[in-house]
C-alpha cells in the first residue's frame, strides 16, 4: 500500500501537480483519493487504471468508500466536501482529474459532480515504470504548463518590486506590510537617510531577503542570531547614523521595550541608532500611538514629508 502511495505521488508530481507544501498526511490523503478515482486497488498495476473515457467516474462519497474499502482509510461519509475542497483540489487545478466529468455544468455543491481521470493523464499514467514513460509525461505537458509553472507565475505578478540601490532590485511577496516596506525604502529614505544605504530588509515570505552582512559588521551591529532585527534596517555613512525601522500594518511598533532592547543587543554598535515606526495612513497611527516610545520617530506613508518626534523638546521652535 505505502509503494503505491509513493508511486501515486510521484505521478502527480511528474504531472505538474505541486504536493511538496502540503503535510504527509495531507499528502497521503490525495493519492488515495486519486488512486480511487482511477479504480485502482491493492495489487493492480498502473496500465489497469480507468479514466472518463472509460466512463469511470466517482462522487465524493464513493471515492470515500473505496479510499475506506482498499486503501486504509476511516473516513466519515460526512467528510465528502474535503475529496473535493482538499483531496482533488490539486490533481483537477493540474488538469490530471476531471470535475463534474458527466455533468460539466452542474453546480459546485451538486451531488452528482463525478470525478474521472482525465483521458490525456490516464495515457500518461498507464506508461509508469515503462521505457516510454518519460515520453508520455513530456507529451502531456506538450499543450499545457504545469500547474507548478502557472502558480509561481501568478506568484510573480503579484510580487512588488523594490529598488534597494543602483545596483539592487528586488520583488516582495504581495501584502500590505511589505508595500509599506517599499514605501519606507523608496519614500523615507530618499527624503529623510542622508544618503542612507540599505543593509537589511525582510520579506513576510522570506525573512532575510536582502542582508548585507559586510556593512552591518563594519559598524560592528549585533548577530543575526539574536534575531531581534527590525524590518528595515539603513545606514548613513554621512551622519553615522542607523535607521531601525518597524513597518507596521497589524502589530509590533517600537514600544519602550522594543527600543531598551535594541539598545541593549547593540550596545557594541559604532553608529547612533535612529528609531522609527512606520504608518501606512493615519487611521493605524492613531490604534498604536499610544505605544510609541519616546526618543522615537514616526513616519506615516500617506504624508511623507513629515515626521511625528516623540523626543520631548529637542525640536521645540518655530517654523519658518
Amino acid at each position: 500500500m505505502q509503494k503505491m502511495v509513493a508511486e501515486a505521488l510521484a505521478i502527480l508530481q511528474a504531472l505538474g501537480v505541486p504536493a511538496s507544501d502540503l503535510t504527509s498526511r495531507r499528502q497521503e490523503r490525495m493519492a488515495k483519493a486519486f488512486m480511487s478515482v482511477a479504480g485502482l486497488k491493492p495489487g493492480m498495476k498502473w496500465a489497469e487504471i480507468k479514466d472518463n473515457n472509460d466512463e469511470h467516474r466517482l462522487l465524493s462519497r464513493q471515492i470515500i468508500t473505496h479510499m475506506n474499502s482498499y486503501w486504509g482509510e476511516n473516513i466519515s461519509s460526512g467528510s465528502y466536501d474535503d475529496i473535493r475542497r482538499k483531496d482533488m483540489a490539486l490533481p483537477v487545478a493540474a488538469l490530471v482529474v476531471l470535475k463534474s466529468a458527466k455533468n460539466p455544468n452542474a453546480n459546485t455543491n451538486d451531488g452528482t459532480r463525478g470525478f474521472a481521470i482525465h483521458p490525456a493523464a490516464a495515457k500518461a499514467i498507464r506508461k509508469y515504470g515503462d521505457v516510454g514513460w518519460q515520453q508520455a509525461v513530456e507529451e502531456f505537458h506538450r499543450d499545457q504548463p504545469t500547474l507548478a509553472s502557472r502558480l509561481s507565475r501568478v506568484r510573480d505578478l503579484a510580487r512588488v518590486p523594490v529598488q534597494i540601490n543602483s545596483k539592487v532590485k528586488l520583488t516582495f511577496s504581495a501584502g500590505k506590510h511589505n508595500d509599506l516596506q517599499k514605501e519606507i525604502i523608496e519614500s523615507f529614505l530618499p527624503i529623510y537617510g542622508h544618503g542612507a544605504e540599505v543593509l537589511y530588509v525582510g520579506d513576510t515570505a522570506k525573512k532575510n531577503l536582502f542582508l548585507d552582512e559586510n556593512g552591518l559588521k563594519k559598524i560592528n551591529f549585533f548577530e543575526l542570531a539574536h534575531d531581534k532585527l527590525p524590518d528595515v534596517v539603513a545606514y548613513s555613512a554621512k551622519k553615522n547614523w542607523l535607521y531601525l525601522i518597524e513597518a507596521v500594518t497589524t502589530a509590533n511598533p517600537i514600544t519602550e521595550l522594543r527600543r531598551s532592547d535594541l539598545l541593549s543587543a547593540a550596545s557594541e554598535c559604532t553608529a547612533s541608532l535612529i528609531f522609527v515606526t512606520a504608518f501606512l495612513d493615519r487611521d493605524t497611527y492613531r490604534k498604536f500611538a499610544k505605544d510609541i516610545a519616546w526618543e522615537t520617530e514616526v513616519w506615516i506613508a500617506d504624508a511623507p514629508e513629515h515626521m511625528i518626534h516623540f523626543n520631548g523638546d529637542k525640536f521645540l521652535g518655530p517654523h519658518p
